[in-house]
């Protein structure tokens, strides 16, 4: 089996924060005994607009070797998680780091706790009981009883106390000229204590050291991804030549600690996914407390047979392959003299970068070596030449329905025509031989069109008038149930006016209404998600119009049976619907209509025999009051009779009156169901 290999990829990223710095060439024992540290420099920086940079480093070791690179605290995470390292002839490879908790651990350990950055006064206070000597200006000798702080009018000061042979002496640090503790052991911790800090984790700083073991003379690389300033595109837009020229820049901001040496730089545009996770600080997981096992028994258990894990794997073997970075594609640059432009503002640079596809990013790599020190920033040629472009004026439909009379912007319509994906940023336009506006270009892909608008024209203006309507398509009846198609009309009405002694060609910008198709004009010149674009020439001093009607369908579906007579009777006269169609529903308000007679006939009755009813339980009780035996008595009897006798005759007009109106209902609904229109 291959002997795995770590493979640094050269061609990356840029960031920004803190940039590395790298330990050069300093010849000290390393933390075996038997490295030295080698001298591995910064060759090459890739900055990304995600908000991180991929540097690399590359140098030649001999022998057993070490790398030593320093990186802000904040950047470690990053740093552990993307770190690659290829030595071709290693024997064995470890990167060790200090752990976050390291430094306090270790101040706290030693006998002098420097912890916490205490002061002298604080310092000494903790080292009571040790035995010191002080010039004063006088040798004084004794045991540190404490330190106290003295606040006065002058400010604060601290007093130590010692115990001499002589007694207690009490001496302001000011009057101290030197101080030595008598232990050796303390004052090897002071100077353990200081070399801890000095090492570079009390400033902010962690070192990274890379233990690379091996024979011979030979190349290794270093790559790794931390977060820096993302990079910056701005363009300078010239319309005033026969072609329109483009220039752009790349501001790159060099953030950190180091300088950047004759690197080589590139620049990346896209949208890589890019994010931090917590891999420098120790992390500690909660774990439950399970009771003792003394004794017991097992349970019996069994278990299913497993599936194999597929033919042609192997869990013990991995396969590593070198990767070669394809070599960058060169954009064509036109000189000044070719976009014939010589009176323009914007002159050629004379240099810009190459470009070339990196997976789904595009690679601006900068000509030459770029040396940029460190807390610098500096801005690099990145695109120019002639391009595609066209001067307009865009009108905004959307801002003259809601406010009225308004001007177009003025604008220019560019066409990416460089060869190269342009990063999002901001535009400075130029135009008859002086500044014109400035623009937002937002990413635009090779060969994509975009408007950049730069200016108000104020000398056109103009209004828009909508209106809306609605209108029936069709009507259609079956199995009872109608379905009418409408179809609702929008018609805006654009007015543009012109006051300038120069013609314009307008933009214009109608807002799309959602679910409607345009039925005029017959095309537009473009269309977005959410706008469509029509041209308009406009003369010199003259007005012009533009109507635009779109249409929405609208379908509405009825059923019929379920329909009051006087939603019948409104659809059997409406005017929108075909002459047959009324006709039908002119036969189905009749059906409609008996059936509703016979509901109100029914209902008629049971009301009647309703009022019957309750009029015999008003006799019923008068006729307990008065009692069957008396006169009156009799008379409620006789009442009381007649109306069973009209009860029952009601009972039989009810029933007919109930079978008439089931008769009729099945009247009706067989009439709509039979219909087919």
């Amino acid at each position: 089996m291959n002997k795995p290999r770590i493979i640094a990829i050269f061609f990356g990223i840029f960031a920004s924060c803190a940039t590395p710095a790298l330990a050069q060439g300093t010849q000290v024992p390393a933390g075996n005994g038997a490295a030295k540290i080698a001298d591995v420099p910064l060759v090459g920086v890739s900055l990304y607009s995600s908000g991180v940079g991929y540097f690399v480093h590359r140098g030649k070791i001999n022998g057993d070797a070490a790398v030593e690179l320093e990186f802000d605290v904040s950047s470690i995470d990053d740093v552990l998680k993307s770190l690659t390292v290829y030595d071709p002839n290693t024997q064995g490879l470890s990167v060790t780091y200090d752990a976050e908790d390291t430094l306090s651990r270790t101040l706290q350990s030693l006998r002098v706790d420097l912890s916490g950055a205490p002061s002298l006064g604080e310092m000494l206070s903790n080292l009571r009981g040790e035995s010191v000597s002080l010039r004063v200006p006088d040798r004084v000798e004794g045991r540190i009883l404490g330190a106290e702080r003295i606040q006065s009018e002058a400010g604060e000061t601290w007093r130590l106390s010692l115990l001499t042979p002589t007694g207690i002496r009490r001496i302001g640090l000011d009057e101290i000229e030197s101080l030595s503790f008598s232990d050796a052991a303390l004052s090897a911790d002071l100077t353990r204590a200081l070399d801890a800090l000095s090492a570079g984790a009390g400033n902010g700083l962690r070192k990274v050291r890379l233990n690379l073991s091996g024979k011979g003379e030979r190349e290794v690389s270093v790559g790794y991804v931390v977060p820096v300033p993302v990079w910056k595109a701005a363009y300078r837009l010239d319309l005033s030549g026969e072609k329109p020229f483009l220039q752009g820049w790349a501001i790159v901001d060099n953030a950190g600690s180091a300088d950047w040496k004759a690197v080589r730089l590139s620049l990346m545009n896209g949208k890589p996914v890019s994010f931090i996770q917590n891999l420098y600080n120790p992390f500690y997981v909660s774990r439950p407390v399970l009771p003792l096992s003394i004794a017991g028994y097992a349970d019996a258990k069994t278990y299913d047979s497993g599936y194999d894990n597929g033919a042609g794997y192997a869990l013990d073997e991995y396969a590593y392959a070198e990767m070669a970075a394809p070599a960058p594609m060169m954009s064509k640059s036109l000189s000044r003299s070719e976009a014939k432009a010589e009176k323009a503002p914007v002159g050629s640079s004379g240099a810009q970068a190459t470009a070339r596809s990196a997976g789904e990013l595009f690679e601006f790599t900068l000509p030459g070596a770029v040396t940029i020190d460190r807390r610098k920033s500096t801005m690099l040629p990145l695109v120019e030449g002639a391009v595609a472009a066209e001067r307009l004026s865009v009108f905004s439909g959307a801002d003259a329905l809601s406010l009225g009379t308004v001007h177009p912007m003025l604008a220019a319509r560019f066409k990416n025509t460089t060869g190269l994906k342009l990063p999002a940023g901001p535009v400075t336009v130029f135009d008859g031989g002086t500044y014109a506006g400035d623009a937002l270009l937002e990413f635009l892909g090779e060969n994509d069109a975009r408007l950049i608008a730069y200016g108000e024209d104020t000398a056109v203006s103009g209004r828009a008038d909508r209106s809306a309507s609605r209108e029936t398509v069709s009507a259609k009846i079956s199995k009872g149930t109608m379905t009418i198609v409408r179809k609702s009309l929008t018609v805006t009405k654009y007015t543009l006016k012109n006051a300038s002694n120069a013609a314009r060609k307008i933009s214009l910008e109608h807002p799309i209404t959602p679910g409607a198709a345009l039925a005029e004009p017959a095309g537009y010149d473009e269309r977005t998600d959410s706008l469509y674009r029509f041209s308009i020439g406009l003369g010199a001093g003259k007005e012009s119009s533009l109507t635009v009607r779109e249409e929405t369908p609208v379908s509405e579906t009825v059923v019929l049976d379920r329909l009051k007579g006087e939603s019948l009777l409104y659809y059997s006269t409406n005017r929108d619907l075909s002459e047959t169609v009324r006709a039908a529903l002119s036969k189905a308000v009749e059906f409609r209509r008996r059936a509703d007679d016979a509901q109100t006939a029914l209902s008629d009755l049971q009301g009647r025999r309703s009022d019957l009813v309750r009029e015999q339980e008003r006799i019923r009780l008068n006729l307990t009051a008065a009692g069957n035996g008396t006169q009156q008595g009799k008379e409620y009897l006789k009442r009381l009779t007649e109306s069973d006798d009209a009860i029952a005759r009601l009972d039989s007009e009810i029933e007919a009156a109930r079978k008439a109106l089931d008769a009729a209902n099945r009247a009706f609904a067989s009439y709509l169901s039979g219909l087919e229109l």
